[in-house]
């Protein structure tokens, strides 16, 4: 399996603080099925800046670790940004990290409580630009659940999102969970990753949140948010089916990054 969203670099933000605890994470990931696992730290959050050069050459440093070690787990390019004006000057600056380093897919994350004015217009001009903007955790974010309509506009629109494992397995909550399970019945869910932060409390379970929407929507729903997660390492064109509108939820609680 291909896990496209995770903390797994050593020092860098809130996620594995050591070498050591990277290589936990390694072992956690491949013993729940992963193969491949994409570095997304956080980016212009407000409390991390990780830029592209110094991602790609840790990165680097992390699967040479991992190979010295006899670990199958291959870490690809990624970076985790939160949402500001000049997103597209980040990317032409090599600031700014596709997925993948040479996907047009790019990671926009929002604040946990709302989603700025700007938002459509930027997602306008990405993709003008020829990028494709993925929303990350949207199932998590407050403004989201109280207006679902306005992800359907996102999604309408061209954007795509990734939905956390933790939310669809009912780890943030039963609220979240059933949130997730309304966004993928509408369509506007398009991929899983486990945004893993370490190897206990916000750990890895890909495969049980596979086994949940096996469980929930069939098997189809499995491979295509399986396959869009190895077509968006590809630079590859995802899978989509016209997005629905999901019913105003009241859902109220705690919205972690």
């Amino acid at each position: 399996m291909i896990d496209i969203h995770s903390h797994i670099l050593p020092g860098v933000d809130d996620g594995a603080q050591t070498m050591d605890e990277s290589i936990k994470m390694a072992e956690a990931a491949v013993k729940d099925g992963i193969d491949k696992i994409v570095a997304t730290p956080h980016h212009k959050n407000g409390s991390y800046d990780n830029f592209k050069h110094n991602v790609l050459i840790q990165v680097g440093e992390l699967n040479r670790t991992f190979e010295e070690r006899n670990i199958p787990l291959e870490v690809l390019p990624g970076q985790e940004t939160r949402i500001y004006g000049e997103m597209i000057d980040g990317i032409e600056k090599n600031e700014i990290l596709t997925i993948n380093e040479d996907t047009k897919y790019v990671f926009v994350e929002f604040p946990s409580n709302a989603v700025p004015r700007y938002a459509s217009q930027l997602f306008f001009d990405l993709q003008v630009a020829g990028y494709q903007p993925i929303i990350v955790h949207p199932e998590r974010n407050k403004q989201l659940i109280e207006d679902p309509d306005l992800l359907y506009s996102f999604v309408k629109r061209g954007a795509f999102t990734q939905l956390t494992a933790g939310s669809v397995c009912g780890h943030f909550g039963k609220k979240i969970k059933k949130f997730s399970e309304q966004l993928i019945e509408a369509n506007l869910a398009h991929v899983i990753a486990t945004d893993a932060h370490n190897d206990s409390t916000r750990g890895f379970c890909l495969k049980d949140a596979y086994s949940e929407v096996r469980k929930n929507f069939g098997l189809d729903m499995v491979y295509m948010l399986s396959e869009n997660a190895e077509d968006i390492i590809a630079g590859d064109v995802l899978a989509a089916e016209p997005p629905a509108h999901v019913k105003k939820s009241k859902i109220l609680g705690i919205f972690n990054r």
